[in-house]
């Protein structure tokens, strides 16, 4: 896959999340003409160091 680049839309994904003591999935596509979504990526953030 090449990187995406300013203006393209993104992949969908489907990834696990946890909101206060529920855990579920979220999928992008739940937001798709719902919502502005800003993805940020943050490279081995919370992982042990």
């Amino acid at each position: 896959m090449s990187a995406l680049q300013v203006g393209e839309l993104a992949p969908e994904f489907d990834l696990p999340a946890v909101t206060g003591e529920r855990r579920h999935r979220v999928r992008l596509s739940e937001y798709l003409g719902q919502k502005h979504v800003v993805l940020a990526f943050h490279p081995l953030d919370w992982t042990p160091t």
